[in-house]
């Protein structure tokens, strides 16, 4: 008996959710990099102990709260049976995905700019905060990336972008099901 694949809309939701928890982890270390830099005593070597904040961190913290806003509206829709004006298309979901992408994509790579190589410094825990928030920006843009090509895959099995949204249990999967209801989102 072949195994069968996984229902590529289970995919997807196991995406957001990972995409949820990449967030909170790199917004809680953002916080905890702009709480060190904008308190920093004046013994601190780093800026001469001038309190400061990290441009390309805030721009990840704001990332990072519209991405986990989006998630949670999002999976509202998926596990509530209603169906909104906006985005009640493949095309509403992709194209706010890909202004989130873009802002991924500016963050992460702003961030990685300003601390290119962090090997010097793992002794210290504050270079660690740091390594591990690249590490989480790039999980982040990663996983999304992926999430805008599960979406673009099942909007093309659904007839394509101006299908409308699937809502629990409501459309059936056209691609592989024709004519039966299946639980995707």
């Amino acid at each position: 008996m072949a195994a069968r694949t996984p229902e590529i809309g289970l995919v997807r939701i196991g995406l957001y959710i990972t995409l949820l928890v990449f967030s909170f982890i790199l917004f809680c270390l953002c916080c905890a990099r702009i709480h060190y830099t904008t308190t920093l005593s004046r013994r601190d070597p780093l800026n001469n102990g001038v309190p400061f904040y990290d441009p390309s961190v805030a721009e990840l913290i704001f990332t990072t709260l519209v991405t986990m806003m989006w998630i949670g509206f999002m999976m509202f829709l998926f596990f509530k049976r209603m169906e909104l004006k906006f985005p009640r298309l493949f095309r509403d979901e992709l194209i706010i995905m890909i202004i989130l992408w873009v802002f991924w994509l500016g963050g992460t790579s702003a961030a990685t700019a300003v601390w290119p190589d962090l090997s010097f410094c793992q002794q210290f825990e504050t270079c660690r905060v740091l390594s591990a928030l690249l590490g989480f920006a790039w999980l982040g843009f990663i996983t999304l990336t992926f999430l805008i090509g599960v979406s673009c895959w099942m909007s093309y099995r659904r007839g394509g972008l101006t299908e409308p949204l699937p809502v629990n249990g409501t459309r059936s999967d056209t691609g592989a099901t024709a004519g039966k209801t299946t639980v995707s989102a």
